[in-house]
Parts: structure tokens; C-alpha cells; sequence
């Protein structure tokens, strides 16, 4: 099964819109179609940028349903242990986790709306990155539960 590593800004853009391939994403990991990879600095990267106020606004949510949502995606997610630490690979300290996650896990790919922010890393460890779209359409097999 393919594994990838999501990006904070994915899960965020899934948020606010159910139109997006960053939602499609998220259904496609809820149908089992591909294995998410997480490590707990990005599990706490993740549900510190969900529950920001702004967040927690444009989404119509509360911090109730952003827990309920962190529960059920480490149910579709594999841990991953931290051995080595890559760091400095990014301009943004924040992405370090989401690059270390993807790196420590041997993912297939790193699903960003910001490749341009992980691209130099990418290309020296020979990590597959990608949009959600093209992650949609090119990486994972068709869904059958349709």
C-alpha cells in the first residue's frame, strides 16, 4: 500500500472546503486507498494549526469535533518513530517534522499545497512530492467502494 505523509496545510484545506482535492485526499485515506504516515510532533503540528481560532472559525467547528477528527485519522494512520533528525532541510521550521515524518517512514510521497517550500529536500533525498490533485490522480489505486 502506497504511504504518504501529509502536509498541515492539506488537512487544513480540507477543512474549509469538501470541493477540494485535499478533501478527496482525506476520503481516498477513509476508503483505505492509501496509508498515512504520522509521527507525534507532526500529530501535535497538526492539531495546534486545527485548533487555531482562525481554524476553528472557517471551518464551523469546535475543539470537540477537531479531537473527534485527530482520533479517526490516527485510526487510519501509521506511527512513525523519529530516529534521525534531519533538520535544518527546510526554510520553514515547521515543515522539518512534515519532511522528517516522510523521510524516518519511507513514504512514497509528501502531499503539500506548497511544494515549492519542501522541493530542495525532496530532490536530495529522492522523495516524491506532490499536490493533492496529482497525489489523486496519479499515485492511487481507482476506489471501489464507488
Amino acid at each position: 500500500m502506497l504511504r504518504a505523509v501529509l502536509d498541515t496545510n492539506v488537512l487544513v484545506s480540507a477543512g474549509r472546503s469538501r470541493q477540494g482535492a485535499s478533501f478527496a485526499v482525506l476520503q481516498a485515506l477513509r476508503h483505505r486507498r492509501f496509508l498515512a504516515l504520522v509521527s507525534v510532533p507532526l500529530m501535535l503540528e497538526y492539531e495546534a494549526v486545527l485548533k487555531r481560532p482562525e481554524q476553528l472559525q472557517a471551518g464551523a467547528r469546535d475543539l470537540g469535533r477537531v479531537d473527534a477528527f485527530l482520533d479517526a485519522f490516527c485510526g487510519y494512520a501509521q506511527p512513525v518513530h523519529l530516529h534521525v533528525l534531519w533538520r535544518p532541510q527546510t526554510r520553514d521550521a515547521s515543515d522539518e517534522m512534515v519532511l522528517e515524518t516522510a523521510l524516518n517512514g519511507r513514504a512514497d510521497a509528501l502531499v503539500t499545497l506548497n511544494t515549492a517550500d519542501f522541493a530542495r529536500a525532496a530532490r536530495r533525498f529522492n522523495l516524491n512530492l506532490l499536490t493533492p490533485a496529482v497525489f489523486l490522480q496519479g499515485c492511487l489505486p481507482p476506489n471501489r467502494e464507488s
